[in-house]
């Protein structure tokens, strides 16, 4: 049970760390500037919220496989 409490924990600092990341290329951020702040705000979370789904995806699979080369 204290390594579903790390995890959720590990979890918990990425996702309030990954608030204040700036996710955009160098085109997006020029026009998200062109936009305004609140555009560009929004479009910088859209791109973090889509980004989590595959990122958390390959994080899964890489613990399991970690685990399961560990346990052999």
């Amino acid at each position: 049970m204290k390594t579903w409490r790390k995890i959720i924990f590990i979890l918990g600092l990425v996702v309030i760390s990954a608030a204040t990341a700036t996710a955009q290329c160098s085109i997006c951020t020029k026009t998200a500037q062109q936009l305004g702040e609140k555009p560009a705000k929004a479009l910088n979370t859209g791109i973090v919220y889509l980004a989590f789904t595959p990122i958390a995806i390959i994080g899964i699979v890489a613990y399991r496989w970690y685990k399961g080369n560990k346990a052999a």
